[in-house]
């Protein structure tokens, strides 16, 4: 029988209900375990446990709280904490009102957080004693006047100004803890607000959604092997992309959440040992923190800890010293504008029968995409084709799917670019190998160009970190009248290893790499780094020019 004109029957009487339809989000998974599991440990923060029915009764009293002095649909709720029980239920409460939530970078200078507040006109600002100073030199340059609510850390009393009329416990305790919460009326709402560290020239507000934080939790659940009832440990900022959707994800896992006020090395050892914690995730700094901890605070850790790592690929080396620490390192990938990790390196059980240095090598690729996104691709920017799958030809690595951003907030210019050709642009460059798997290369603006030859500031890195006395390693171009670029190293140096001379490093350098890689300048200096723990190149190359 001929097709086209005839009527499809799978399309005919059967539409979508409130039965058989509802919008995702990753509100519901709070709802599902506290009913589910509602004496399991929810949170640990110093002395204070929680479980999960008073969780989810916390935070429908902040939704009703918020409610109550006008905060729905539309609105922006921000948020200067630290990785703290209210910092958690800030990622619920706020959404519960369908408003979205906005969390605010703490490493960032005043200006900058003034222009976020304004740009994201925000009504109701939660923040936390210890950024008093900080926040209220910001709010006397923003233009907006939000509601202020202070966070008072009990467990570890902050001696910083409260800066507004309430604090946190008196504002949720006049709301109902039986409120019954506002479900989106679409997944396509937004759910949180956060800033790339983009210029304030041009702000970048990435926008994600209920669908989008919803389906990552599925994805991290497989990328992290969580199992039910995980121990998480909050080293990773809950402020950079929503903690990579992790304070859903826990929860959907029936887990415990251990928060964590500073990442130190004592802090975060002690944490593992005494609570048993099974994941964690961080920058490649948190690994260097670990490592480098003083034979005082380290402890013996008897129990495997997967740990979740993303940003710079970790060295080697370093991947090599966290195997021998206990630690089962997963290597991701992903942007702020992804909801945090959204390519994974997936390990085959055959690479173990490899030379560790081998297996090294093969886990500092970012890998494969996530099972929550849809494609991922290496492409030529100008001609939008896919480059060979030879592990050498460079191109941009770009995205598609469900956990791709719905934009820019009040920028369409910064959005229609990023989504050119039906595909998120990341800006970062990589090669595609013949397995399928991708590697980053560099940023667009971190590739040294030299004597018109590429040069990956991250490959001379490599091989810097082999060194035993390299602790920081990060590499910029330094502009040379001769070659138009050429490389120029910063080295931040472990404490207690015998110190090399700048000669000894390039000589160092000179027998790994080609000669136009190594580099020609080499200065020792502690390395500026965010707070999520990547090194900032740009203030590095301002250095380099100087050098």
């Amino acid at each position: 029988m001929a097709h086209g004109t005839s009527h499809n029957p799978y399309e005919t009487g059967l539409d979508r209900n409130a039965a058989n339809f509802q919008a995702l989000t990753p509100l519901s998974f709070l709802e599902r375990t506290a009913a589910t599991y509602p004496n399991q440990l929810a949170v640990i923060h110093g002395a204070l446990r929680r479980n999960y029915r008073q969780l989810y009764a916390r935070t429908r009293q902040l939704a009703a709280a918020l409610k109550i002095v006008g905060i729905g649909p539309g609105d922006t709720v921000s948020a200067m904490l630290a990785n703290t029980p209210e910092m958690l239920e800030a990622h619920y409460g706020v959404p519960m009102t369908g408003a979205t939530l906005h969390t605010i970078n703490t490493r960032l200078d005043a200006q900058i957080i003034a222009f976020q507040l304004d740009h994201a006109d925000c009504k109701v600002l939660l923040t936390d004693r210890e950024f008093a100073p900080v926040m209220r030199e910001a709010l006397a340059l923003a233009k907006v006047r939000p509601r202020i609510i202070d966070i008072d850390d009990a467990q570890f009393p902050q001696s910083g100004d409260l800066l507004g009329a309430i604090d946190y416990e008196r504002f949720i305790a006049t709301g109902d803890p039986e409120h019954v919460w506002r479900w989106p009326a679409d997944e396509w709402e937004a759910i949180a607000l956060g800033y790339t560290s983009g210029t304030t020239g041009n702000p970048k507000g990435v926008v994600t959604h209920h669908r989008g934080a919803y389906l990552m939790c599925y994805a991290n659940v497989l990328a992290a092997g969580l199992p039910k009832h995980p121990v998480y440990l909050w080293t990773l900022p809950m402020f950079h992309c929503n903690g990579w959707c992790f304070p859903w994800t826990v929860t959907a896992a029936a887990g415990t959440h251990v928060c964590l006020r500073w990442v130190r090395a004592k802090l975060v050892i002690d944490a593992i040992v005494d609570h048993k914690v099974t994941h964690m995730c961080g920058a490649p700094i948190v690994m260097s923190t670990l490592l480098n901890a003083q034979p005082g605070e380290k402890r013996e850790i008897t129990h495997k800890v997967d740990f979740i790592t993303a940003g710079a690929p970790p060295p080697a080396a370093v991947l090599g010293q966290m195997a021998a620490a206990g630690f089962n390192v997963t290597h991701v990938y992903g942007l702020t504008e992804t909801y945090g990790p959204s390519v994974a390196n997936e390990w085959h059980a055959e690479w173990n029968a490899l030379p560790p240095d081998e297996q090294a090598t093969l886990k500092s690729r970012q890998g494969v995409r996530y099972a929550a996104l849809e494609q991922l691709a290496v492409l030529d920017p100008e001609t939008m084709a896919p480059v060979p799958a030879d592990g050498t030809t460079l191109g941009e690595v770009m995205m598609r799917g469900n956990i791709v951003m719905k934009g820019y907030l009040k920028n369409e210019a910064a959005t229609e670019d990023a989504f050119a050709g039906g595909w998120f642009h990341s800006g970062d460059l990589g090669v595609r190998y013949p397995d399928g798997y991708i590697q980053l290369k560099d940023r667009s603006k971190d590739i040294i160009i030299s004597g018109g030859e590429n040069i990956s500031s991250i490959e001379v890195e490599d091989v810097l970190y082999m060194h035993p006395a390299v602790a920081y390693a990060a590499v910029v171009a330094k502009p040379d009248d001769k070659w138009g670029e050429t490389p120029c190293a910063f080295i931040e140096l472990k404490a207690g290893v015998p110190a090399p001379t700048k000669e000894e490093l390039i000589a160092f350098c000179r027998e790994r790499l080609a000669g136009y890689k190594t580099p020609r300048h080499v200065v020792f200096r502690e390395i500026p780094k965010t707070s999520t723990g990547k090194i900032q190149k740009f203030k590095l190359r301002d250095m380099a020019k100087e050098a």
